[in-house]
């Protein structure tokens, strides 16, 4: 297919595309003519894991090639596709090798909660810098939280944790295993935050509901705009 049906079937702009050539996330088409190329089913399925991974997850360019590139490279190894990917971040959080992102730097509340749960975890895991700083800022709010209270989190991680992987040695085909780990990795997260949102609901109507959730409440006026 020509770029323009590329951009059709795909719903990315010509330029668009042309930006992910250039910047090689995209592999370049069988060249049919000097500046022309045809593009096959694959191109179509690279796009639409770039749009994937930048818009719905919000990686940056550079975090999506990443991934995609360790994607291509570890495709029969799951377990170090998996420790690549839980070292990208979304865009707009710090880069690996900043001062915003010191995993030489000792965290000792995560590393007694993983030590509790018997864990095999990296030191250098971006998730325990993450652990440390959320339990010192709620400190810092004068909210009493620390690593052990995090344990039923913990065992709930490690159910979803066994799930996902799971499903995914199910998968035999190298590329798609690969694929499926990272996807699941990256683009489930928010997912999961929004079913503790709604179990959340779900418990407090329960609880002090009365007569139906919470979303089907009025909110209350702006303040000087009552009745």
């Amino acid at each position: 297919m020509r770029i323009s049906e590329l951009s059709r079937r795909s719903g990315v702009p010509n330029a668009t595309i042309k930006y992910y050539l250039r910047e090689g996330l995209l592999p370049p088409g069988r060249a049919t003519a000097a500046t022309q190329a045809e593009y096959d089913e694959t191109h179509l399925r690279r796009l639409r894991l770039i749009r994937a991974l930048t818009g719905v997850r919000g990686l940056s360019v550079a975090a999506a090639k990443q991934v995609l590139d360790a994607m291509a490279e570890h495709r029969g190894d799951t377990h170090e596709l998996l420790g690549i990917a839980f070292g990208i971040r979304p865009a707009g959080t710090g880069a690996p090798g900043t001062a915003d992102d010191d995993r030489s730097a000792g965290h000792p509340e995560a590393a007694a909660l993983v030590d509790a749960m018997g864990w095999s975890v990296s030191a250098g895991n971006p998730a325990r810098q993450i652990i440390d700083r959320t339990l010192q800022t709620l400190r810092s709010l004068d909210i009493e939280y620390d690593w052990q209270a995090l344990l039923p989190y913990a065992e709930l991680a490690e159910r979803t944790a066994r799930h996902d992987l799971d499903r995914i040695e199910t998968i035999t085909d190298p590329l798609e295993k690969a694929e499926h780990a990272v996807l699941l990795t990256f683009l489930l997260e928010p997912a999961l935050m929004a079913l503790r949102r709604l179990a959340q609901e779900n418990e407090s109507t329960a609880r002090h509901g009365g007569d139906g959730p919470a979303s089907t409440a009025r909110p209350a006026p702006p303040e000087g705009h009552g009745p």
